[in-house]
């Protein structure tokens, strides 16, 4: 285990440095750009540091302080005026990000078996943070990434900021292109270099002052050397030439020597630190792994051609060279300082080929064993492919036989499919017939049954006061009885009634649609312009609500129901295609009540039909001029005369509204909104409606004020938005309802047949004007040629069914289940 740290960093990204910092063990640190040259310097570190031994990655990406946040139209925004939590969660995916952008080469260390560690640093200065990063860690090596220009080149880019702000006990690498360009050693290393090359010159001067005692032998080798000195002087000419030239030559490059000493005083760390800068830039190029043995041979044959030079010189004259042999010396000890540091390049390139000779041999025997199992293999596909060859021969015999099989059973199928379209286009033709006389029978456009005058008159007793039910704007309600049946009859004021829009509009609409909460429509006499329709035995609902009459409160729950039953009937009056209905006059004294307290809409007069489906999302509406009842129409139909659904929603909120508290229309959303405002709801509400559910009241009573709203966009939809609450609570009062004891529900008269006593399942109109049960009027007719109610000969034994009656019938039905 070796001690200190190492730190690797790429200078592509002045705000992106990573360091990677440990204590036990040799670390490795990498700076991440996004780009290639950070994998060039992950691969040296650990091509460099993974051979010696443990190694420990610790990441340290520095990044600049975070002053604004973007906003999504582009712009930016100080980050002191932006909400803590908004400035925490960007600082949060800034880190996320950069988290990401590091796992890659965390992976790439992973591989090579290296662990590692992420230290994010943020700062606007990345000198300053890296400094402080190694003082405060006592990081001894620092290597970092080039930039295009040096380190210590002029300029000033951040590689040689780096360097140059770095602790003197830090040695600082600088990597190009996966490969070291220069080094900044340390104090330790420039003093412990400083003694060696100071121990390796006393020891030449001590060889060179002594060299007349040397033995023959030595310099029998010194001259025998010699060729190998000419051999390496072809690769070094310009060190060969100036130590084999003439004596002043020599002279004058010592004296140059000299001045430049005199005038730098560098020391020899700086020589050395230079010559690693040259030997790794040419060190490819300058020897190859056969020429190691040439570099002793080369120092040797130096040595011993200075000693000539020296003993020559020392003849031509003693004391004008006195100072030359130890100026040549200096320049062979830096001569031979180099070929140490290019010695040692070489060793650690053999070591590195040797390596991949390795790695290349595992890789061969390792293609040979996959060349070998790829063989296996292939004889087994082979052999697999005959069987499969096999099984699809046997299998086409297979298919040949089903497909024999498939086509015999495609002509049966097509014989069936032609059996059966000729069945469906004989049911087709008889059903067209049955349709065609049954209109034939019926003779009118509209399903309803046309009454004479006279028996109109004869049934309301000559429109007698007792009779009378109630007075509209539009015409009198009277009860009566037709056919046996309780009726009632509305006769319009006008007489020429029959023409009015109002008639003609509420028996188009009355007699062409069906819905469990829309008012029957019995018949009409069209000359007079009457319409009958079912009776209603608990009247209206204001007259409910009100106390008219004595009439029993309606219980709460039942409110709830009847809010429900209004809003389903408008949704489909609304929804009705191909053009959509709108009621116009809703209001509780057209909300009527049977005897099980069902709720039916009636007066459509003033319904309008409109001509574009509105409930499609169109928003083009109806033009026309304002009508309906006070209080009730919608204050912006009142304003532009532009009608729509939204107008039956007002009116609908105000009939809520008088379903919780029983009082008058006028000022009711004002005086709701301050209950609801003040918390006073309950007292707010009609007592005798029993004990009010707080919570889902509530719920309604905002509901009603929502659709109370001034402006049509700002209430609620009523099939979106309305129909599922008021479902809700209706349910929840179906269920509130069941708790309390209950009665069983009587059907109306209307629907009794005349023979079998009870609910008729299939009702037809005889010739006599009475509605039967189809099996029962059947078995009577077998055997009789008279009424059963009349006693009278019929004129025939036709059946013309009821369809209005037998819609009711089944209303009721499910309303009772």
């Amino acid at each position: 285990m070796r001690g200190g740290s190492e730190i690797v960093m790429e200078e592509e990204n002045l705000s992106e440095a990573q360091i990677l910092v440990d204590s036990s063990a040799v670390v490795v640190g990498i700076a991440i750009s996004g780009t290639k040259k950070s994998k060039y310097v992950i691969r040296w570190a650990l091509e460099k540091f993974v051979p010696e031994g443990d190694v420990f990655f610790r990441l340290i990406h520095v990044r600049p302080k975070i002053s604004v946040v973007p906003t999504p139209m582009g712009n930016y925004i100080p980050i002191a005026r932006v909400r803590p939590e908004v400035a925490a969660a960007f600082k949060k995916e800034t880190e996320w990000e950069t988290t990401k952008m590091l796992t890659p080469y965390q992976k790439l260390c992973a591989v090579h078996k290296v662990e590692t560690e992420v230290v994010q640093i943020e700062s606007d200065d990345v000198v300053n943070a890296l400094t402080g990063e190694i003082s405060k860690h006592n990081i001894s090596k620092l290597v970092i990434g080039s930039s295009s220009r040096g380190l210590f080149s002029r300029g000033g880019n951040i590689s040689s900021k780096i360097a140059e702000s770095a602790p003197s006990f830090c040695t600082v690498y600088v990597v190009s292109k996966g490969k070291l360009s220069s080094v900044r050693p340390s104090d330790s290393e420039s003093n412990l270099s400083a003694k060696d090359n100071h121990s390796d010159s006393r020891r030449t001067t001590s060889n060179l002052s002594s060299g007349n005692s040397s033995s023959p032998s030595e310099w029998t080798d010194q001259n025998t050397d010699q060729s190998s000195t000419a051999s390496y002087s072809h690769r070094s000419s310009t060190t060969t030439t100036s130590l084999a030239s003439l004596p002043l030559q020599r002279f004058q490059a010592i004296s140059t020597l000299n001045q430049a000493l005199s005038h730098r005083r560098f020391d020899s760390n700086d020589l050395i630190r230079q010559r690693i800068l040259s030997v790794d830039d040419g060190a490819e190029s300058f020897l190859s792994t056969s020429d190691v043995n040439d570099v002793y041979t080369a120092a040797s044959s130096l040595r011993s051609l200075s000693l000539d030079e020296v003993s020559i010189a020392d003849q031509a004259s003693m004391s004008d060279f006195t100072d030359l042999s130890s100026a040549s010396q200096i320049n062979m000890d830096f001569e031979l300082d180099k070929l140490r540091i290019e010695l040692k390049h070489l060793r650690q390139m053999y070591a590195m080929a040797q390596s991949e000779a390795i790695d290349a041999s595992r890789k061969l025997n390792d293609l040979n064993k996959r060349r070998m199992e790829d063989s296996i293999k292939l004889k087994e596909t082979i052999l697999q492919e005959e069987e499969a060859k096999k099984l699809a021969e046997w299998e086409k015999l297979q298919f040949e036989d089903a497909k024999r099989e498939a086509d015999y059973l495609k002509q049966c199928a097509e014989r069936e499919a032609a059996q059966k379209r000729e069945a469906e286009a004989k049911a087709l033709h008889e059903a067209k017939e049955k349709v065609k006389l049954e209109n034939a029978l019926v003779g009118n456009a509209y399903q309803y049954q046309k009454f004479a005058w006279e028996e109109i008159k004869s049934a309301t007793s000559s429109f007698s006061e007792n009779l009378k039910i109630g007075t509209g704007a539009y015409g009198t309600v009277y009860k009566c009885s037709l056919h046996h049946t309780a009726a009632a009859v509305k006769i319009l004021h006008a007489e020429d009634a029959y023409r009015t829009k109002q008639f003609q509009q509420e028996l188009e609409i009355l007699s062409r649609i069906r819905h469990p909460h829309l008012l029957i429509l019995l018949g009409a006499c069209p000359d007079r312009g009457c319409l009958v329709y079912e009776f209603m035995d608990n009247g209206n609902l204001e007259e409910r609500l009100l106390r008219k009459n004595n009439s029993p409160a309606l219980p709460w729950f039942e409110r709830f129901r009847i809010a429900w039953e209004i809003a389903s009937a408008l949704a489909f009056l609304h929804n009705s295609k191909p053009k959509s209905i709108i009621h116009r006059d809703l209001k509780p004294s057209n909300i009527l009540l049977d005897h099980n307290l069902v709720s039916k809409i009636g007066d459509v007069g003033l319904a309008t039909i409109v001509q574009t489906d509105i409930t499609s999302g169109s928003s083009s509406y109806l033009v026309t001029a304002p009508a309906g009842t006070f209080c009730y129409i919608d204050p912006e139909y009142q304003r532009t005369g532009l009608v729509s659904p939204k107008s039956d929603v007002y009116a609908f909120g105000m009939v809520i509204l008088q379903l919780l508290t029983a009082k008058p229309p006028i000022g009711l959303s004002h005086l709701m909104e301050n209950a609801i405002e003040n918390d006073s709801l309950m007292a707010a509400l009609d007592q005798d409606a029993g004990e009010w559910p707080i919570k889902p009241t509530k719920e309604l009573a905002v509901l009603a004020l929502a659709c109370t709203e001034l402006r049509g966009k700002d209430r609620p939809d009523l099939n979106e938005q309305i129909l599922p609450v008021l479902k809700k609570l209706k349910e929840f009062a179906g269920r509130a309802q069941d708790s309390a004891p209950t009665t069983a529900r009587v059907p109306p008269t209307i629907f009794i047949c005349p023979i079998l006593k009870d609910v008729m399942e299939d009702p037809c109109v005889a010739a006599d004007g009475y509605t039967y049960d189809r099996k029962a009027i059947e078995v009577w007719l077998e055997d009789n040629d008279k009424s059963p109610m009349t006693n009278l000969p019929l004129p025939h034994k036709y059946l013309l069914p009821n369809y209005t009656l037998l819609s009711a019938i089944m209303e009721w039905k499910s309303g009772e289940h």
